[in-house]
């Protein structure tokens, strides 16, 4: 079907429909992952990304192709998982931004507004790879732009912007040699080229009534926890688990209940065409510098129509008189604080309030030099957020003076809306965040990115449990912000980190024949061992980890180990290395059997 301009229905529908597809062949996605194990997560994270846009235009639809871009762009950006995820969520801030003005996009904008999306993906990744997602989008991109100088019909140019994509995508086995030794095309390559596949059906056939259907229905799959059943049912129950806190705040121990200056938690969105002051002229700086002369962590979100906001205020009769200089209230919400901490506390619970319901609402930051800035006796200096995965590695960072636990790992990334949600809830000066996985760094940096300005974040780049733990250990309270952030990341290069788990099919790598079935064993994100038995492989595992015989090695025991294969491992460690010191804790995480720590 013919179609010289976008609105935003249209655009709607090709979201809808794009991630439909991404949806259907989230499994597909996750095959290609290029390690064989248990937990390929790319299409996962994709879908789940992609499933916090579509959620987010649900609430907010509009015909505008602008106000719709940038509706779609919030929620990816809150939901983005995993760095595919991340990526995912920038590509279409990009287009936002160029689209924000536009109540229509011709085919010369909307190509723009792809090429514009680009640059901003680009920009966020500290070291671009070619081969990956972010190729695919280029040359797609960069192919759009070109062919939309010879052609008006968006239906067309997304045609040949999609050719292009899959194009790309069948080359990036040339471009990276990984991929071509294994065998697969880059994972979230093949995720954006579904997406776009969604996109070119929609325009092709000018309706997406199914896909939006089901796309409504994934999103409610998403929102069911607890899912169960066969190994191929495995992607199905990932999608349906939605990290959580799983450890109390022990940061709110240290906050005595009549230190909460900031006391009303308040919510609520002025009507700007209702009430006696509406249309009044909107200046969104000067309302923020206000609201924050009685009260601090505030978000306030404007558009025409609407503006939302919350506020922690001590003055909540200003905060709403203020307010009705803009328009009518509606939907307000306050909550005593103060009242929700001494219930908690005389219920014994060490936790803070639930998190804000516009908490997940991502806003420019105030300037340094205007934010209100809580008194220094009402928070404590230092707050830690680690992610985690099991139980058992939950308790040690919990011993280990972490203040706030995000469950996730491999089989599930925290979203970049899990990581704010987590520091908007610790009373703390500063926080250092442990992602403890390559695939969640950038989630928890893009969050550290939406609050600069309002709280201060370091992110501490570990990328593996054990080195997560080696980080945390190194953490001193009374040591200052950039002593802590020194020994931290100076620890993270003190550790080796080994994982076993099992192939999930053939392949080769680096010119080791791995059988499906058979165990594997990874030093550092390289595969360096593979036999049919756990325990030898464990064995050729730690020889390649342990140098001198005198390092500290720890095991963190996994949920799927069994009893008698510890008790064996554990005698052939202590039999080998006599010298070394070892340390033996139930992990209780899912997929990976163990997981080494060696230090020397």
């Amino acid at each position: 079907m013919s179609k010289r301009s976008l609105n935003g229905t249209d655009f709607t529908a090709m979201v809808l429909a794009g991630a439909e597809r991404l949806h259907q062949h989230a499994e597909h996605v996750n095959s290609l992952n290029v390690f064989p194990v248990p937990d390929g997560d790319t299409g996962t994270n994709m879908n789940l990304t992609m499933t916090a846009g579509v959620t987010e235009l649900k609430r907010n639809t509009s015909p505008l192709i602008g106000q719709t871009a940038t509706v779609l762009s919030k929620g990816l950006l809150m939901g983005a998982r995993g760095n595919s995820g991340v990526i995912l969520s920038q590509l279409f801030r990009g287009f936002s931004r160029a689209a924000a003005s536009r109540d229509e996009l011709n085919a010369a904008q909307f190509a723009a507004a792809l090429q514009n999306g680009v640059e901003t993906a680009y920009k966020a990744v500290v070291k671009p790879v070619e081969g990956t997602i972010l190729t695919v989008a280029k040359e797609a991109a960069k192919h759009g732009s070109y062919y939309a100088r010879r052609t008006t019909d968006i239906t067309e140019l997304m045609g040949e912007i999609l050719r292009r994509a899959q194009e790309t995508l069948a080359q990036t086995q040339e471009m990276l040699p990984i991929l071509k030794q294994v065998g697969v095309v880059d994972s979230g390559g093949q995720g954006l080229v579904y997406i776009y596949e969604g996109f070119y059906e929609y325009l092709l056939h000018g309706t997406a009534t199914s896909a939006g259907a089901q796309a409504q229905a994934a999103s409610r799959s998403v929102m069911q926890p607890g899912i169960t059943g066969t190994s191929s049912q495995a992607s199905a129950a990932a999608v349906a688990q939605v990290p959580a806190f799983d450890t109390p705040m022990s940061a709110q121990a240290r906050l005595e209940t009549e230190d909460i200056e900031f006391l009303y938690d308040m919510e609520f969105f002025i009507n700007r065409q209702l009430g006696q002051n509406r249309n009044a002229r909107f200046e969104e700086e000067k309302f923020r510098q206000a609201l924050a002369v009685n009260g601090d962590s505030i978000i306030v979100i404007a558009d025409d129509e609407v503006i939302k906001v919350h506020v922690h205020s001590k003055a909540p009769g200003e905060v709403l008189n203020l307010a009705l200089q803009y328009g009518e209230i509606t939907q307000i919400h306050i909550l005593n604080m103060r009242e929700q901490h001494r219930d908690l506390l005389s219920a014994g619970l060490d936790i803070a309030p639930p998190p804000d319901l516009f908490a997940e609402i991502p806003q420019a930051p105030l300037d340094p030099q205007t934010a209100a800035v809580p008194p220094a006796e009402e928070v404590a200096a230092y707050g830690l957020i680690a992610v985690s995965s099991g139980d058992g590695i939950s308790e040690i960072f919990r011993s280990l003076g972490v203040d706030t636990i995000l469950a996730g790992g491999q089989t599930m990334n925290p979203s970049t809306e899990d990581f704010v949600k987590a520091v908007e809830s610790l009373s703390a000066r500063h926080i250092f965040i442990l992602p403890n996985n390559s695939n969640i760094v950038l989630a928890a940096q893009q969050a550290r990115d939406l609050l600069e300005g309002s709280r201060q974040i370091t992110v501490i780049p570990s990328k593996s449990i054990p080195q997560g733990i080696a980080s945390a250990f190194a953490f001193q309270e009374d040591e200052s912000v950039d002593m802590n952030e020194s020994n931290m990341t100076e620890a993270l290069s003190h550790v080796k980190s080994g994982q076993v788990t099992v192939a999930v099919r053939d392949t080769t790598m680096e010119d080791i024949d791995i059988k499906e079935g058979h165990y594997i064993g990874i030093h550092n994100s390289k595969i360096v061992a593979t036999t049919p038995a756990l325990l030898n492989t464990c064995q050729e595992l730690l020889s390649s980890m342990i140098e001198d015989g005198q390092e500290v090695i720890t095991v963190l025991v996994g949920s799927e180990a069994d009893d008698a294969d510890t008790r064996a491992l554990a005698a052939w460690i202590s039999e080998t290395y006599p010298d070394a010191e070892v340390e033996i804790h139930e992990g209780g995480q899912p997929v990976y059997h163990y997981l080494f720590s060696v230090e020397s």
